[in-house]
């Protein structure tokens, strides 16, 4: 393993996690090459966040092996701390103080200190977008501000490697792009990045994924190669006049593995094996027959949410 650590962040084998007789992570495989964006999906109870708390040191692995940026989680945790940084879903932020107490508290912490501190704390108010804010308290911040001081709070110390537990719930939209920008950067200037996220737009920018369902890494790979080598069987992009009621019509013909609305058009998921032209024929048939006109039935490249819902189910 020693080779591949000099190129990889994270490699886990056969990473588990019991509490009691539930197996919460189960065998679960994969490496990180340095300098990535790694996106780890999956539902909630599915084992992202317990996976994410080993490898920050915070669980002691059941059984199996980690390493994060070369080091052992278990026996050498102390120096992976002082070169990771992580940020939480609820931001581990003192509303109570100001921006720039915030930033000196955690710089602080981390053991920067002096001209280092303000050349730190100089960069990440201006990636923020908080110059002129120091003195404010964190509570009166919009969400978007509060999201990009604790990114800052998290990367004050310079990390070699980013964890973030689902960084943008809640967050509006533009600030979830601007958020993302900021990430794009620093993965650039060679920072790992390890994400957990719900959202499959943010989900196409990782560089690598991996499916956790119940414990274990049912997919993994490029958004790309997810989509081209992950999905069952094919799926059809039916266009017609009335999508909800052809919804129901094409979930009580009892073949098809998904029908899900997407828009204004439906995603048709066919069984493996399958001919798709049959089923575009027998969908046609179908839909008439209940009176709804339907314009267009096509193949076409799954999304990376056809993939997730298959690859979970």
């Amino acid at each position: 393993m020693t080779m591949k650590s000099n190129h990889h962040a994270v490699i886990t084998e056969n990473l588990t996690k019991k509490f009691g007789d539930f197996t919460a992570v189960d065998h679960v495989n994969f490496s990180i090459p340095r300098g990535q964006i790694f996106g780890f999906l999956g539902p909630n109870g599915a084992g992202k966040t317990t996976t994410m708390r080993m490898l920050l040191g915070l669980l002691r692995p059941t059984a199996g092996t980690a390493l994060v940026l070369g080091l052992d989680v278990v026996q050498q945790i102390s120096q992976i701390r002082r070169r990771i940084g992580y940020m939480s879903q609820k931001f581990s932020l003192y509303n109570d103080l100001t921006v720039n107490e915030n930033l000196n508290f955690y710089g602080g912490t981390y053991g920067v200190r002096g001209q280092k501190l303000r050349e730190r704390k100089a960069y990440i108010l201006n990636m923020a977008g908080l110059k002129g804010r120091e003195r404010e308290l964190t509570r009166n911040l919009s969400g978007g501000w509060k999201q990009r001081l604790a990114l800052g709070t998290a990367i004050i110390h310079e990390p070699d490697m980013l964890f973030l537990d689902e960084p943008t719930a809640g967050v509006d939209p533009i600030s979830r792009r601007a958020f993302w920008n900021l990430l794009y950067e620093l993965a650039e200037k060679g920072t790992t990045i390890f994400v957990t996220t719900h959202y499959m737009d943010e989900a196409e920018h990782c560089q690598n994924l991996a499916f956790i369902q119940r414990g274990k890494i049912v997919a993994q790979g490029s958004p790309q190669e997810m989509k081209l080598n992950q999905m069952p069987g094919d799926v059809l992009e039916v266009d017609c006049n009335h999508p909800n009621r052809a919804i129901r019509v094409l979930r009580d013909m009892a073949v098809f593995t998904e029908v899900a609305l997407y828009g204004a058009q439906i995603h048709v998921v066919t069984p493996p094996d399958t001919a798709a032209e049959a089923h575009r024929t027998a969908i046609k048939a179908a839909l008439a027959a209940a009176g709804i006109q339907v314009n267009t039935v096509d193949s076409i490249v799954p999304s990376l949410e056809d993939v997730f819902i298959a690859s979970v189910k």
